[in-house]
């Protein structure tokens, strides 16, 4: 009888335990795991990635094609290989930038908790404004390593198309680019991601946080109850959650993203170096409004995607 205990014990978790601070983690594993998992969640969302910066970077035919419609025709023009363009260079290039990413998150989220703990605001709020504040500081810090790997990473998915420069690796990008503007050629949109990711981070995670405490509690998991969720329960309602934060994020933040996705990419404007507002003109120019949720489909299934898979992976750890 005690063994039955000590079994269903340990396939429960107290609603505290769904929540696990930077103390509490184990960094090795934490990075190490993390690297591979991480890795492997990227690669199965990839596609739908270079469906929309193909989308958001191509002349209006192709931009109004549905999704799926652009993704076959990538498919039917290079292969495989067409749809994992800059796979390599993300994936192999992201695993640094993300340790100071996921380190900063962590770390900030720890302060934030403990800052505010003790103060009269209920546990939701106090659990979302934590993670979105975290959040916020973890974007602006990983934004100086992200931003020129995005740049890069986004030329190479866009080879092929009309007036798109060819380059031969992402070593060649990053020549080619500095040649021609320098260092601050890899930073196209750095302004732009720094000013509108972290607030679109703090609202991912703000939202990811409030919204499972939501639903533990819908479900009758209260910190101070006997029921306990299992391990199965508690991934299926961050996989919710994520869920939930990525489609509400990504509504608000596709037209800045297809903003920034053709700042850094195009170079054919004319004279003088690109920049927001005469990119936002050109695509009004070639759209209108509508021009600004170019790719919104495919951009959409990413992200809901990206907050189940890459919020279940970062729990799980």
């Amino acid at each position: 009888m005690a063994l039955e205990t000590e079994s269903v014990t340990r396939d429960k978790l107290s609603l505290a335990d769904t929540e696990i601070d930077w103390a509490r983690l184990d960094k090795t594993r934490f990075h190490v795991i993390g690297a591979v998992l991480f890795t492997v969640q990227q690669a199965l969302i990839h596609p739908t990635a270079v469906v929309k910066t193909r989308m958001q970077v191509a002349d209006s035919r192709l931009a109004h094609m549905p999704g799926m419609v652009v993704f076959k025709d990538i498919l039917r023009n290079d292969g495989i290989p067409g749809v994992f363009r800059g796979f390599g260079t993300s994936a192999i290039g992201s695993l640094p930038g993300r340790v100071l990413a996921l380190t900063s998150l962590e770390m900030s989220k720890d302060m934030m908790l403990k800052y505010t703990q003790g103060l009269n605001i209920p546990e939701t709020t106090r659990i979302g404004v934590a993670n979105g504040v975290a959040g916020m500081f973890s974007s602006l810090i990983s934004s100086l390593y992200f931003v020129p790997l995005e740049v890069i990473c986004q030329r190479l998915i866009v080879q092929g198309l009309p007036g798109a420069t060819f380059y031969i690796d992402p070593f060649d990008v990053a020549r080619k680019v500095i040649k021609a503007e320098g260092f601050r050629g890899l930073y196209r949109g750095f302004g732009l991601t720094a000013l509108t990711n972290s607030p679109a981070v703090a609202l991912w995670w703000g939202a990811y946080g409030a919204a499972q405490r939501i639903i533990w509690r819908s479900l009758g998991y209260r910190d101070d109850s006997e029921k306990k969720p299992s391990h199965m329960e508690m991934m299926a309602v961050q996989a919710t959650a994520g869920m939930v934060a990525g489609a509400c994020s990504s509504v608000i933040t596709t037209p800045i993203d297809t903003v920034k996705t053709r700042l850094q990419v195009i170079d054919d404007y004319g004279v003088a170096r690109p920049s927001v507002l005469k990119t936002t003109k050109i695509l009004l120019k070639e759209d209108g409004w509508w021009g600004f949720y170019r790719g919104f489909g495919p951009r959409f299934l990413n992200m809901s995607l990206y907050g189940t898979t890459m919020i279940v992976t970062y729990e799980l750890i």
